[in-house]
């Protein structure tokens, strides 16, 4: 679990609501992380309101921080809950391609082991 996920509204109030929701849908994302970056992840929040023209734009903007990389995901939607949710699946995909530039080859080392030692067993 993500345990420092700082909260900040521009222009709006956070409410008790929305706060438990940011926190269950942002800290659950360590689990696409890989475990040597789940300890130092932190995350901002920033979610911005404002009027244009007659009606209300909602944007949530997310800046996670590992530890090679910062990755910033944005979305404007007309309600503040989608765009979290919006935010939570860009985040997802973003995650993936981190932990694949950014893993360590180890499982694919051990599958490689593995596999010599049975065709090795097989020439005996």
């Amino acid at each position: 679990m993500i345990k420092k996920i700082e909260i900040a509204g521009i222009h709006t109030e956070v409410t008790e609501d929305l706060h438990k929701y940011i926190v269950k849908k942002i800290s659950k994302l360590d689990q696409y992380l890989p475990m040597s970056a789940r300890e130092s992840a932190h995350a901002e929040v920033k979610l911005k309101e404002q009027k244009v023209k007659s009606r209300v734009e909602c944007t949530c903007e997310v800046i996670l921080f590992l530890p090679k990389a910062t990755i910033t995901t944005k979305e404007t939607t007309v309600n503040m809950f989608a765009a979290i949710d919006v935010v939570e699946e860009k985040l997802k995909n973003q995650i993936k391609k981190y932990k694949q530039k950014h893993a360590s080859g180890q499982l694919r080392h051990r599958i490689l082991a593995r596999l010599k030692r049975v065709s090795g067993a097989n020439d005996l």
